[in-house]
């Protein structure tokens, strides 16, 4: 089963994507009266938790420096309430989704794949896994395409839990994971990817000496062997940690669910035409 979910995150990661590259997410946020996209994504990505400090969600999303939750939560929710940013993120997300498939929004597979994706996204256990557990209370949509999005984001935020679990095992910290997904991609320095470099220089420092030290990086800042098999040891334990969701279908009702997704992410991941 871990191939099958390492399958099923290529499958599902580009409709939930389309919440954090596209434009319709944050006009929903703006619209709402958020002052920055970052304050919608803290106060939607959040709102299953309830109205808790920053240190909570800190905790819970994991992977953001020390500070920056705290920039946004909770003050963001005096601007609008966590259900109702978590409905404009959903508006804004399924949005994208229909303006980029087109006709293929509403046809019969995107249903189907919106039933046993949702299927799966209620068919693991809960436990440990906080954000899997908040995303889950929110009222599921009727309408398919929504439902769709719905149900992967359960999904993916199942998966993140285990990856959490997966990198605190490891002793690999929110920004240093960051950096080996940035050497993992072959970026080069590392302390130049969009999630980190905004950061200030001191702490990428003192972040890229830890990993000096661990002898996960080299002296110019590259992967050692050891770093590399950390980095593709909690990728194996994620995929192992994300199974679950889809021992809930049959074999058939998995091949179907495959068959159904493909053509949605064919058309989610084609490249941009030219001008």
């Amino acid at each position: 089963m871990t191939s099958t979910a390492r399958r099923m995150f290529d499958l599902l990661e580009p409709i939930c994507l389309v919440t954090y590259l596209e434009d319709e997410t944050n006009e929903e946020y703006a619209a709402l009266g958020h002052r920055t996209y970052w304050d919608g994504y803290f106060a939607a990505r959040a709102a299953g938790l309830g109205r808790v400090s920053a240190e909570v969600v800190d905790a819970a999303f994991y992977s953001f420096a020390p500070g920056e939750v705290a920039r946004h939560i909770p003050s963001a929710w005096e601007t609008a309430s966590p259900a109702e940013s978590f409905a404009a993120q959903q508006r804004g997300s399924v949005a994208s989704l229909r303006r980029i498939l087109g006709e293929q929004a509403d046809a019969p597979h995107v249903a189907r794949a919106a039933d046993l994706t949702l299927q799966a996204a209620f068919g693991a256990p809960v436990a440990g896994r906080v954000m899997y557990a908040g995303m889950r209370t929110h009222p599921v949509p009727e309408e398919p395409l929504a439902r769709l999005w719905h149900a992967a984001t359960i999904l993916r935020e199942h998966r993140g839990d285990g990856h959490v679990a997966a990198l605190v095992g490891a002793r690999i910290g929110g920004t240093e994971a960051h950096i080996l997904s940035a050497l993992d991609m072959g970026i080069h320095p590392a302390e130049s990817f969009g999630r980190v470099h905004h950061l200030p220089q001191r702490r990428l420092a003192a972040v890229m000496e830890g990993l000096r030290e661990r002898g996960l990086v080299d002296a110019e800042g590259r992967f050692t062997d050891a770093g590399r098999e950390t980095k593709q040891r909690v990728e194996d334990l994620t995929d192992a940690a994300a199974a679950a969701p889809y021992e809930s279908l049959t074999p058939a009702e998995l091949d179907e669910l495959i068959a159904s997704l493909e053509p949605i992410t064919a058309v989610l991941t084609a490249p941009a035409p030219t001008a």
